[in-house]
């Protein structure tokens, strides 16, 4: 069961690594959706990656979830996020080149944002029932191309047009980037426990490297 951690800026749900692993592991980095903003942890457990990870007798990659208080958006505490990795990075067995940012809806959003504008950072991208911030430039979005990218939305998904997420995924395709565009035909926009439990996805998590790419930077 992931631990709740408190002292940071922002709280934090943590899982490490199960204990036979020997060295460095992936990281998966998760960012809620806007209606588990707040002060209790326990409910990002309710659904989800985080409640993937809490039903999971082991994983081989380390979780962390933050949690926002009410109110505010993942932009607004980009800094904190990166902080946050950061710490992890220095205190436990991470290996840097692997780790994958994820987030759901409002998650999604500061997703993009955050890969965008710290693309040496991570190894992947998984966006699930999110639109991409329109606040995000051109050249924003050019940076994502040397970025993995898993698309994930709900066929019935009210909240969110197909097209404009088609429009994105053309995008980024023609700039040479990587996008798998995956649309659950019968899923509104709480797709979050099917997408999170796929064998396929949780294997793309643990398998995506940017190793090529540290060399660049």
């Amino acid at each position: 069961m992931p631990i709740e951690h408190r002292s940071a800026s922002l709280p934090y749900l943590f899982s490490p690594v199960s204990d036979d692993a020997k060295k460095p592991a992936p990281l998966v980095l998760f960012l809620h959706g806007a209606r588990d903003r707040g002060n209790d942890l326990n409910v990002l457990l309710k659904w989800g990656l985080p409640r993937f990870v809490d039903e999971s007798s082991s994983l081989p990659y380390v979780f962390v979830a933050p949690q926002l208080p009410e109110g505010q958006t993942w932009v607004d505490r980009e800094s904190d996020v990166i902080a946050l990795l950061d710490n992890l990075i220095t205190s436990q067995p991470i290996d840097p080149s692997r780790v994958i940012l994820s987030g759901f809806s409002l998650g999604t959003a500061g997703a993009w944002h955050i890969a965008a504008s710290h693309r040496d950072r991570f190894a992947g991208l998984v966006a699930v029932s999110g639109r991409v911030p329109k606040t995000l430039e051109a050249s924003q979005l050019a940076a994502l191309k040397d970025i993995p990218i898993q698309i994930f939305q709900g066929g019935k998904d009210e909240k969110l047009p197909i097209e404009d997420a088609q429009q994105i995924v053309d995008t980024l395709r023609g700039l040479g980037g990587t996008v798998d565009f995956t649309v659950l035909p019968e899923g509104d926009h709480f797709i979050a426990d099917e997408v999170y439990s796929d064998p396929k996805l949780q294997e793309w998590l643990i398998s995506q490297s940017r190793r090529q790419a540290s060399v660049v930077a």
